[in-house]
């Protein structure tokens, strides 16, 4: 699980200091366009298109640009027809990744992340090659201090998450995926602010690499991974530990 707070650490980082705000409303707007083409335009009646808008409300992402991305998915203006693609391999260094993809090319993205992987000496994989290292998860996250971890546990566990723990500086709540939307909307409406919420791989075992020339290899190729306009998630099962990850991200 360390791996997953540690790397998701460094993408809000990534993520905040990043001059390509237009990549990220692209890859914001795929993501709500699938949510409303799937389940409807209503925020109210459409609960994981309300997470992505919340998503890219947090990410500031102007609300003309939420509106058009929900009327492609319901079909009121046109649009391309995307489609959702795992990839699974491994970078440099052995790491085991699970990508996940919104592309409405997939020879594109195919050929794109085939070229960058033989570039950088990663290894792409067939289906089910590394996504069994991984479980389906619910993480909210919330700051320490917010709350006590007995009330959030008394409070998540009632609306039906699995767990609530404390993960270097914040609390964690881990929930099933049918479950986590109703226990992200308990946690809000309980007037706390979630610092992390999603629906997110989770590796069942790590790897950890403590080397930092190895560790800033494989850090750069999940970033150009990420960087990849098709490309929405990158999952790992790469642990770093706290103070080489405060030292390369510093």
């Amino acid at each position: 699980m360390a791996g997953h707070s540690k790397w998701a650490g460094i993408k809000h980082k990534k993520a905040a200091n990043d001059a390509k705000r237009g990549k990220v409303f692209s890859k914001l707007a795929k993501l709500i366009t699938v949510a409303a083409r799937d389940g409807g335009g209503d925020v109210h009646g459409n609960p994981h298109l309300k997470l992505m808008v919340d998503k890219a409300k947090a990410a500031n992402m102007p609300n003309d640009n939420i509106d058009r991305a929900i009327k492609k998915g319901t079909g009121e203006l046109a649009a391309e027809i995307l489609h959702e693609l795992v990839y699974e391999g491994y970078s440099p260094g052995q790491v085991a990744l699970v990508i996940d993809i919104l592309t409405d090319n997939k020879n594109r993205t195919a050929s794109e992340l085939r070229k960058l992987f033989d570039k950088k000496g990663g290894s792409l994989g067939s289906p089910g090659s590394v996504s069994w290292m991984f479980e389906t998860r619910g993480v909210i996250e919330l700051p320490d201090g917010s709350i006590s971890e007995e009330d959030l546990f008394e409070l998540a566990i009632e609306a039906g998450a699995d767990d609530v723990k404390t993960e270097e500086g914040h609390l964690q709540i881990l929930t099933s995926p049918t479950s986590f939307t109703e226990v992200r909307q308990v946690i809000t409406a309980a007037n706390l602010e979630p610092s992390y919420a999603e629906v997110t791989r989770i590796p069942t075992s790590t790897v950890s690499i403590e080397d930092e020339k190895t560790a800033t290899k494989v850090l750069n190729f999940i970033a150009e991974v990420e960087d990849n306009d098709d490309v929405q998630n990158v999952h790992s099962n790469l642990d770093i530990s706290p103070d080489l990850l405060e030292k390369l991200s510093g």
